[in-house]
């Protein structure tokens, strides 16, 4: 039992280690990772870090499930902090939170959050972890909602976009209107967008003052859904 346990042990920490050194190769050649350079810089022979990692794939599976969840946590903490009833203050927290996030871990979010890795594709069990940021947002809108501080809007929607949001509605957010969600999704995407024109460089030479640029749009954002003020 306890060289099983000893074992166990070992090879968590291995694979804790073929991670970090995976991440310095993002953040120097990007998603283009390779086994053999990982292995090299450990000191290993390529047949061995297969031993931990089949494939390139799954090693880039588990540093998106790694970046998604530590996003994730960071969007959560943030949103939890601020008073239930402050709904605007929440949404502003929690978009602040996802920026201050990406530019701390610009590597990671590129991986998330840029062009597709050639040749990879996503398994599904990266949806659940993918999808804890925008869940943060469903979260206001439903309290919101509950407390009767947040409208739903009657405005129509474009059927197949009607289809499409009901459906969404149905496995994520019951209870909220399609048009609000709508709204909810145009300000989350617009917020990503935000913060990957600011990472990528789209805005260098256009807005200098970054941080309040960022406030002032997401406050926009929050116009947009009917967040109201605390």
């Amino acid at each position: 039992m306890v060289a099983h346990t000893l074992r166990a042990r070992v090879r968590a920490g291995m694979i804790d280690e073929i991670k970090a050194v995976a991440r310095r190769h993002l953040a120097t050649d990007g998603a283009n990772l390779s086994l053999r350079a990982v292995a090299r810089d450990m000191g290993m022979v390529s047949s061995a870090i297969y031993r931990y990692f089949p494939s390139r794939d799954d090693l880039l599976t588990a540093l998106i499930l790694e970046a998604y969840d530590a996003l994730g946590e960071a969007v959560e903490a943030a949103d939890a902090a601020v008073d239930r009833a402050d709904l605007r203050g929440r949404w502003h927290a929690a978009c602040g939170a996802a920026r201050a996030w990406a530019l701390v871990h610009p590597a990671e979010y590129a991986l998330l959050y840029g062009s597709p890795v050639p040749g990879y594709a996503a398994p599904e069990d990266t949806v659940a972890p993918a999808a804890r940021p925008p869940l943060t947002l469903v979260g206001i809108l439903r309290d919101g909602l509950a407390a009767g501080r947040l409208s739903p809007t009657d405005e129509e929607l474009p059927e197949p976009v009607r289809a499409d949001l009901a459906e969404l509605a149905a496995s994520f957010s019951p209870g909220v209107p399609e048009a609000l969600l709508a709204r909810g999704l145009a300000g989350w995407t617009q917020l990503f967008g935000l913060i990957s024109f600011d990472l990528f460089g789209r805005l260098n030479g256009v807005i200098p003052h970054r941080d309040e640029y960022f406030d002032h749009q997401t406050a926009l954002m929050a116009d947009l859904i009917g967040l109201p003020a605390a």
